[in-house]
């Protein structure tokens, strides 16, 4: 009973965070003005009320996490005298690292990649690796290749719904802007996943030699990977019975 409790009170933060950021979404929406341009004052007062509802989110991000503390010494409390439950405990930690909704901690390899060195880069503003980002999606097919059990880019947890797109002057990772440089982390075999990045005429020789990206690998005996910090909720997709 403690732990369906517990597992209410999470579902009920997940829909106050939704009804907030939805909220928050519609009142945007509301006071676009001639064509998508709102005066400097009216968007200083949206930016104002966005970093409110972050703030606000952050919040309740800690206070379930907090719950899910509290589930988790319940459970391993009833798990100590029954093996079945200890079991279906040992199954749920391993889909939540599947899902990423655990921090994680293992061998594996940093991939650091930034523009080019000032001398190499051209008179365009624009950020080299930022235009092309989707190299970064490459990177990451190739990691996933290789065997990668986490990855994370820039401590963003790389899960099945993360996004990487170009958004104005950011790279939006989980929705969250980010810039160079790139540090991804991935954990699995050290060796296999080095190998497989600078292979021959592989994505960091490409990144370095064609677009004259500055690619470091690091191979580590212990690389700490953080949670997806965010509430993954289904619309549509339902459990087959």
């Amino acid at each position: 009973m403690k732990i369906k409790s517990g597992q209410i009170v999470i579902g009920l933060l997940a829909l106050i965070i939704g009804l907030i950021i939805s909220v928050q979404i519609h009142s945007m929406d509301g006071n676009v003005i001639g064509g998508g341009l709102v005066p400097v004052q009216k968007a200083q007062s949206l930016a104002q009320e966005l970093n409110k509802v972050r703030d606000e989110k952050e919040v309740l991000v800690e206070e379930l996490k907090e719950l899910e503390t509290k589930i988790k010494e319940i459970e391993d409390a009833e798990s100590k005298d029954d093996i079945l439950i200890r079991n279906l405990v040992s199954e749920l930690d391993k889909y939540k690292m599947i899902s990423g909704m655990t921090a994680v901690i293992g061998p594996g390899i940093t991939i650091t990649v930034d523009d080019p060195a000032e001398e190499e880069m051209d008179y365009s503003d624009m950020s080299v690796i930022m235009y092309n980002y989707d190299l970064l999606l490459s990177l990451l097919n190739k990691l996933n290749d290789a065997g990668a059990e986490a990855i994370a880019i820039n401590d963003q947890r790389i899960v099945a719904i993360t996004e990487i797109s170009l958004a104005g002057s950011n790279v939006n990772i989980n929705s969250i802007p980010t810039a160079p440089p790139f540090i991804i982390k991935a954990i699995g075999n050290p060796d296999t996943l080095e190998s497989t990045l600078n292979i021959r005429f592989g994505i960091v020789d490409q990144m370095r030699n064609r677009y004259n990206l500055q690619v470091k690998t690091q191979k580590s005996d212990e690389i700490s990977i953080p949670r997806y910090n965010d509430i993954i909720k289904f619309r549509y997709a339902v459990p087959v019975e």
